[in-house]
């Protein structure tokens, strides 16, 4: 796509009355317009695969260049998804398919990996020789896999993003009760989820560690209780996480701290997948300017 640019420029001429007028000319070019971003779509028949899908084509510089799934190979993605109007764009099982056409067309890409820990690291490596950057969204990598990959980024010069969690909400939560265990002794971690799958959470689990990195020691009058009822301690520094599972509750994550004479409480749910669209978009704007492995979205905000 082009814009049209347009220039005037004045001249001057003289009336019959002898009364100098300024006329005006019109010089016109062509001017190419900034190419999108191709986003690949792995992951793309998952629920939030589907809502990236969309949030993408609502997104102004960037544009789906790929779908990648098991199921549905074949389908075109707009339709799985339930647009009005079909993307031309069919489901493919084949990573590598996808991004040689992308790779071809120079253009900048980014691969969101939505699939499993066990696949992340040939997915990244697969981009990287493509040359597309990268951002993974894969609950409970292996650390061991974070590391390796970021020695891949690094040789390559290429930028990945490994988001523990794309919620916005749940990083202002995360910094929010860092902020806070400053000036508290006690602290406690509940979690809602609808499913057992999982527990403790990653949000919950990445809560913990920020408190017991700051070097605080926390609950003190509670430290050797080892009544099940009490939740499960993560770290050394006492920080106790509750998970409460019911059909039907949002996945929400509270944070409840208490000093003398006082009770301080943080609270965050997601209701919707929805709610992991912007924190994603940003991602996006940004993987396109690394040349290595940023872990964290929140290293942005």
């Amino acid at each position: 796509m082009a814009a049209l640019s347009c220039r005037l420029y004045p001249t001057n001429c003289k009336t019959s009355l002898y009364v100098k007028t300024k006329h005006y000319s019109i010089s016109c070019s062509m001017q190419p317009s900034q190419s999108n971003i191709k986003v690949v779509v792995n992951g793309a028949a998952k629920e939030i695969g589907r809502a990236t899908v969309l949030a993408v084509t609502k997104a102004r510089g960037m544009e789906i260049a790929g779908a990648v799934d098991t199921h549905f190979v074949g389908e075109d993605i707009g339709q799985v998804c339930d647009m009005e109007d079909p993307l031309e764009i069919p489901i493919i099982s084949d990573l590598t398919m996808v991004l040689g056409s992308i790779s071809q067309s120079k253009a900048t890409g980014v691969v969101i990996d939505f699939t499993d820990p066990s696949t992340v690291y040939d997915n990244v490596k697969q981009a990287t020789a493509f040359g597309m950057k990268s951002v993974v969204y894969v609950p409970r990598i292996n650390p061991d896999t974070i590391s390796a990959l970021s020695a891949l980024c690094e040789k390559a010069s290429m930028g990945c993003l490994v988001a523990p969690t794309l919620s916005i909400g749940s990083i202002l939560l995360q910094q929010a009760a860092i902020q806070a265990a400053f000036h508290y002794s006690n602290v406690e971690i509940v979690e809602s989820r609808a499913n057992a799958r999982d527990l403790p959470s990653p949000d919950a689990i990445q809560i913990a560690n920020n408190l017991s990195n700051l070097g605080q020691i926390y609950n003190r009058e509670d430290l050797s209780t080892d009544v099940l009822a009490r939740g499960q301690v993560l770290g050394e520094d006492g920080v106790r996480v509750h998970s409460l599972v019911l059909p039907g509750l949002p996945s929400g994550t509270t944070v409840h701290l208490s000093g003398p004479g006082e009770v301080y409480t943080l609270k965050h749910d997601i209701i919707d997948v929805q709610s992991l669209m912007p924190g994603l978009i940003l991602a996006i704007r940004k993987v396109v300017r690394l040349k290595n492995l940023v872990y964290g979205l929140e290293k942005f905000l």
